[in-house]
């Protein structure tokens, strides 16, 4: 079965129910819903599109980006789904990669033509009006024959090299993914909602297959992201919403729902399941929560790889504070999800006992086909069917994995990679500039924030005014250094590699010197 086709059974068996919001607003029955993604794959097949072309959704949330999301699976396309933050140049990069050949945008985020498309439709055009109009019957417009080893759905993760990798997903992995939420994340039934507040373009997005599956709603909020009273009065117009969020917008709506005085009455009136990931939550955090607002929360982890798909911390398991070892499970990310096998393995790929920390590995249907045009970069990931994620961890002897550490360089800001090669590699473009190094500092809101150690060339005045300014014309606004420290030189071993350990260590020291 296509994922297609979960549209087509829901507008045959409930063609009346509503299925898309804009905010309380209704917007699409699935029957609407149905007809227009058909009418879109119909006109896209009249222009030449065919069964595995790329297309780029490249918006801000927005209730058509489910329309032309199925719309395009429905013509048996290939979707690129792009960060709403990212830089138009980075942007064309992907376009380039992916050889895409249309692109779906919204004019705020894509004010101008984007170099390498061959169409370019803005989502609340006449344009996208006259493509997504609805037609007489969705079964005149079969969707297109999908086999399960298909592609979908690419996905561009930040890469070492400074270049995004484009992960394949197919048919197979995001139904995997979509049917391992019922047994392992939440329950779903026709009278749920899930909102939209996170991007689109990632994992809240793809928690749309299973919501589909399910028959339920689809809202997005007006605002097209998070805020948090926003949510709160949605929740409550609307009966509770479920939603994914990394744990940076976990801590908005708990710290809206204290300062408001909000009872937990008022948070399991407004919220139903909190699904979080992406990036690490601190303890204290979840704690928190779970006395601001109740047990609302699971946990999941997972990565583009293999979409929201590793392990998860049940809801029960959460708020089950009468374990013993209740803390310790709190603080991990829970059990193996049902589709896929999990170990933890040394450099040769030997299983780890219980507790010892080493690589996360992980093998199953929702593992990606392999990296878009990359067979070197495939290769290094998957190796005798097992996903090397580049985690480290540990497991217990109930199974329960503790995430360690991270591939060395990675950095997730409010649950959004960022390489920090890709930022040194714009800041020693910049007039003035010998060296930089960029590394995470811990923050409470954000995770982490980017910090970059930068060397003058000699007898040049660098500003940190000057780097933001560079930095935001060249990359997406949450890759930028938060804080710039400016030093005579970086501290480097033998061979010349600048030790990012010891900057952290002055980090953590003390207040840089910062410009």
């Amino acid at each position: 079965m296509s994922l297609a086709q979960l549209l087509v059974r829901q507008a045959l068996a409930a063609p009346d129910r509503p299925a898309i919001l804009d905010g309380t607003r209704p917007w699409a029955t699935h029957a609407e819903w149905a007809a227009r993604a058909a009418g879109l794959a119909q006109r896209m097949r009249q222009a030449g599109l065919a069964p595995g072309d790329r297309v780029v959704i490249f918006m801000r949330n927005h209730p058509r980006y489910l329309e032309l999301l199925w719309g395009a699976w429905w013509a048996g396309l290939v979707v690129v789904p792009v960060n709403a933050k990212l830089h138009p140049a980075e942007v064309e990069w992907i376009v380039a990669d992916a050889q895409a050949r249309w692109a779906f945008v919204t004019r705020d985020v894509a004010p101008a033509a984007l170099a390498g498309i061959e169409r370019q439709v803005d989502a609340e055009s006449a344009e996208a009006d006259a493509l997504l109009a609805p037609v007489a019957s969705a079964a005149a417009v079969p969707p297109a024959e999908r086999r399960a080893d298909d592609l979908a759905w690419i996905f561009y993760t930040s890469g070492t090299t400074g270049r995004p990798k484009g992960v394949m997903l197919t048919q197979r992995n995001l139904m995997t993914m979509g049917l391992a939420y019922f047994v392992d994340v939440d329950p779903v039934g026709a009278a749920d909602a899930i909102v939209y507040a996170a991007p689109m373009s990632h994992g809240c997005g793809l928690y749309a297959i299973p919501h589909l599956m399910a028959g339920a709603r689809h809202v997005v909020p007006a605002s097209g992201g998070v805020d948090p009273a926003e949510l709160f009065e949605l929740g409550c117009a609307l009966g509770p919403l479920s939603t994914f969020a990394a744990p940076t917008i976990v801590k908005r709506l708990v710290d809206h729902a204290e300062a408001s005085g909000l009872p937990a009455e008022r948070a399991a009136a407004a919220f139903k399941t909190i699904v979080y990931g992406g990036a690490p939550m601190y303890l204290a955090d979840i704690q928190r929560a779970l006395r601001v607002m109740g047990p609302r929360f699971v946990q999941i982890y997972g990565q583009g790889e293999t979409p929201m798909v590793g392990t998860a911390l049940s809801r029960a398991r959460i708020a089950d504070a009468s374990h013993p070892r209740h803390l310790q499970r709190l603080a991990s990310v829970g059990v193996a999800q049902t589709p896929v096998e999990l170990r933890v393995a040394d450099a040769q790929g030997h299983s780890l006992p219980p507790e010892e920390p080493g690589e996360v590995l992980v093998r199953g249907d929702s593992v990606m086909a392999g990296y878009w045009r990359n067979p070197e970069a495939t290769a290094v990931a998957i190796r005798d069917g097992w996903l090397w994620t580049g985690d480290i961890g540990s497991l217990d002897a109930d199974g329960f994995l503790t995430l360690k550490d991270r591939s060395k360089d990675l950095l997730i800001s409010g649950g959004s990679n960022i390489y920090p090669r890709e930022v040194e590699e714009v800041l020693l473009t910049a007039p003035g500039v010998s060296e930089a190094a960029v590394v995470g500092a811990p923050d409470p809101e954000w995770g982490e924030v980017v910090v970059a150690f930068v060397v003058a060339r000699p007898g040049r005045a660098v500003s940190a005014e000057a780097l933001d300014a560079h930095c935001l014309a060249r990359i997406a606004r949450f890759k930028r250094p938060k804080r710039y420290v400016f030093v005579d030189e970086l501290p480097k071993n033998h061979y010349g590699k600048v030790l990012k350990t010891e900057l952290r260590t002055r980090l953590r020291a003390g207040p840089p010197t910062t410009g």
